[in-house]
């Protein structure tokens, strides 16, 4: 494995929108992060511009995977906008969130390229979001860089990241649900197929390609203090009045 690491991200906020199929006025979102999404967010910290596919190749060969720890709430909102020149009404559109999710993300490749990418999450060149700008992250999203280490092996032992309020008011769950992609190792047939995976990012001709996603439980590794270690919570004092009060 040397060379080769993993960079784990933890991904939380009021609302997450990760789409991979949104067309015109309905823009939905998938159930959990998308490898587009998650590119599009590193990209955007290491100051990658959004028609500079070359600089975009590297990130898009990383192999990713992402673990539902919290699973949020479907909702769904309609937009309006207005032409900014004419003042002519555009058309009404649906979007779809996911309010209150947690997810674990990790990728996989290049130490070298990994490194980079960890350090520019401490220091974004663009401001990181969960699927769209309307959506920020609501702590830095960075859980560390692990060396010589393997995607299924970061997923399945880094402990579960559900926010403090959710987990007092529900018990661990035995498992956990995996998305990632398959290794070398692993059959291809078995796989299900998302088309999500990066090839330009520009406005006037966004490319995606199919990739295969491999989908398994993982048993829930949850610390001895029921929870993730180190995870800043803002909102925990107010989540404690409101039990205190219920």
């Amino acid at each position: 494995m040397t060379g080769t690491s993993v960079l784990a991200l933890r991904l939380a906020g009021p609302l997450q929108s990760w789409g991979a199929s949104s067309r015109f006025t309905r823009r939905t979102t998938e159930s959990a992060p998308t490898k587009s999404g998650v590119v599009g967010l590193l990209a955007a910290a290491a100051g990658i511009e959004r028609g500079d596919d070359a600089r975009l190749a590297p990130l898009a060969q990383l192999r990713f995977g992402v673990r539902i720890d919290q699973p949020g709430t479907r909702i769904r909102d309609f937009h309006t906008a207005h032409h900014g020149v004419t003042g002519t009404s555009m058309p009404l559109s649906e979007r779809f969130y996911l309010a209150d999710a947690v997810f674990l993300a990790a990728v996989e490749g290049d130490h070298t390229l990994l490194t980079g990418l960890h350090d520019a999450l401490r220091a974004p060149a663009y401001p990181p979001c969960l699927g769209r700008r309307s959506c920020p992250p609501s702590e830095p999203v960075d859980l560390g860089l692990h060396q010589d280490a393997r995607l299924q092996d970061v997923l399945e032992s880094t402990s579960w990241q559900a926010s403090a309020w959710y987990r007092r008011r529900r018990p661990a769950p035995k498992t956990l649900t995996v998305l990632r992609e398959p290794d070398a190792d692993e059959s291809a047939q078995t796989a299900d197929v998302l088309r999500d995976q990066p090839i330009s990012y520009n406005a006037a001709r966004r490319q995606h390609a199919l990739r295969s996603v491999v989908t398994h439980p993982v048993t829930t590794p949850v610390p001895a203090g029921g929870g993730p270690q180190g995870v800043h919570e803002p909102f925990a004092a107010l989540d404690a009045l409101e039990d205190e009060n219920a």
